[in-house]
């Protein structure tokens, strides 16, 4: 049932000397009476759009949503959702006034309700600058004091990218190298290369690049060979709104009778063969006891050409791998600066889960299957498997957590204040710094989350905070290596360490005291 119907007693009076009787059953009508016309003035229907809204990027438009009857929302709750999205709240209008808080983030300053159609119940959304990531599922909540319905409407975002451009890679194996590209689209377009008869031509897999505002970047290399016309064209399109756009090159004949390097190196050296040859015949025409030296000579400038050019290519192959080892060896000296700055953290039992069960001394912590009877402090974490160190840092500092053996984790330090009772994402918007394993897959918990591959399987993991460079930044203690950092962060209270363990393994986390010999 959505709605709650309030009863209560009506007393009928006659009016003194009237005559009048009122019977039971004259009660019983007005009583029934009062109640439909009690029951029916609190209900209402939400109402919207049967079919899809086509939004075009850039524009503005109007998710329609009102009352049936047109009754006034003045004093009811107006909520807009995305349903694809976790932290669902687009906008919310309550008590007279929006209200701003668990707003998703990139709608922020783009929404906004009729207000002055409130009264007529009209709660229609109007969305500012469409972007990709608008597209999805949008409910209209509206709420009264005893009933509620709502109305579910899908926006599909529709841009069309910028005219392809194509330009030349140069000669490759097997012919000449050519790359498209385009951006801006919405959905996901398709990227194909065509000969002058329209026949679609191999090419390399392509590559799509997906931007903050969610448009779509595509691009796509191909290896071309003459033909009679010399004419391709690259063509990108989006079957579900009907899209395409297309650019034509034509190749002239002589790119394609190309010397490669190679090529032409011999022919310069072929040139200066001949010359070579011809100097040598006037010579031993000229002088034909001098034959014997000036064919020596010759030999031994071939042999010290061939000698150079090798050592060139020795050196440049040094030259990377010493670059790779003072890479490696800048990287592995300022890890250990770093490792200088370690602080004891102690797992703070006070603000566990009560699923998680901590180590005696403080210093491992692991998943477990029951609840335990745990005293409710208003410091416990009660919607998520996490726990803090007990104590809070600022300025500079590290510590190390060994993760060997677990499929699922999650590290990084957090402010004191966030709300320990509500499943937020734990994103630096809402006091969060952490990566995450889950599933075979890293994650660096960003405002729009980063998925990255270490270069080695982390079996410890290094946390260190700079408090006044702002930066939070994970390391593989094993190889040395830097996993990922957050830059420019936003700090104003002290910083906690942050432990989850996940609840796909019953392997500890365990926090261990940095050692040297690592």
């Amino acid at each position: 049932m959505k709605a709650k119907v309030l009863m209560f007693p009506i007393t009928l009076t006659p009016a003194a000397g009237s005559g009048m009787k009122v019977t039971q059953l004259d009660c019983l009508c007005l009583i029934l009476l009062h109640l439909l016309h009690t029951a029916g003035s609190e209900k209402f229907e939400v109402l919207g759009p049967t079919d899809s809204i086509v939004a075009v990027a850039g524009d503005d438009i109007i998710l329609p949503c009102y009352l049936k009857p047109n009754i006034s929302a003045e004093d009811m709750t107006v909520d807009w959702l995305n349903l694809d999205f976790l932290d669902s709240r687009v906008f919310r209008y309550q008590n007279h006034r929006i209200i701003r808080e668990d707003q998703i983030l990139f709608y922020s300053g783009r929404t906004s309700l009729y207000e002055e159609e409130l009264w007529r119940g009209n709660t229609s959304l109007k969305l500012t600058r469409v972007q990709g990531t608008d597209e999805g599922r949008y409910k209209c909540l509206i709420q009264s004091k005893s009933w509620y319905d709502d109305f579910t409407v899908q926006v599909l975002v529709k841009a069309v990218g910028s005219k392809p451009v194509v330009s030349i890679e140069g000669h490759r194996e097997g012919g000449m190298g050519l790359l498209c590209e385009s951006e801006g689209w919405h959905p996901e377009p398709e990227l194909v290369w065509l000969d002058s008869k329209g026949v679609h031509l191999s090419a390399g897999l392509p590559e799509t690049h997906r931007d903050l505002d969610g448009f779509y970047t595509v691009k796509r290399h191909v290896i071309v060979q003459e033909t009679d016309t010399n004419r391709f064209t690259c063509r990108v399109q989006q079957s579900r709104i009907n899209e395409k756009m297309e650019t034509e090159i034509h190749l002239p004949s002589e790119l394609f009778d190309y010397a490669t390097p190679l090529r032409m190196a011999f022919i310069v050296l072929c040139c200066l063969g001949a010359v070579t040859v011809i100097g040598l015949s006037l010579a031993v025409y000229c002088i034909r006891n001098k034959k014997d030296v000036l064919t020596r000579k010759l030999d031994d400038l071939w042999d010290q050409n061939y000698e150079l050019c090798e050592q060139k290519y020795y050196l440049t192959e040094n030259r990377d791998v010493l670059r790779k080892e003072k890479e490696i060896l800048t990287s592995q000296l300022d890890f250990e600066t770093i490792r200088r700055h370690e602080v004891d953290v102690t797992l703070d039992p006070d603000t566990a889960h009560c699923k998680l069960i901590l180590s005696d001394d403080g210093k491992q912590v692991r998943h477990g299957e029951l609840d335990q009877v745990l005293s409710d402090n208003g410091k416990r974490f009660t919607n998520w498997s996490c726990v803090l160190g007990n104590v809070g840092f600022s300025g500079k500092f590290y510590y190390e957590v060994k993760v060997e053996g677990k499929t699922e984790w999650t590290l990084g330090v957090v402010i004191q204040s966030i709300n320990r009772n509500e499943r937020s994402r734990p994103i630096p918007y809402n006091g969060y710094w952490t990566v995450e394993l889950k599933d075979g897959e890293y994650t660096a918990h960003a405002d729009s989350p980063v998925t990255f591959t270490p270069r080695e399987e982390p079996q410890k993991v290094g946390v260190f905070v700079d408090y006044e460079k702002r930066q939070v930044s994970f390391y593989n203690v094993e190889d040395r290596s830097h996993i990922y950092s957050f830059t420019d962060c936003s700090f104003t209270e002290k910083l906690y360490p942050f432990f989850n363990p996940g609840d796909s393994d019953s392997i500890s986390l365990v926090v261990c005291p940095v050692d040297a010999t690592d």
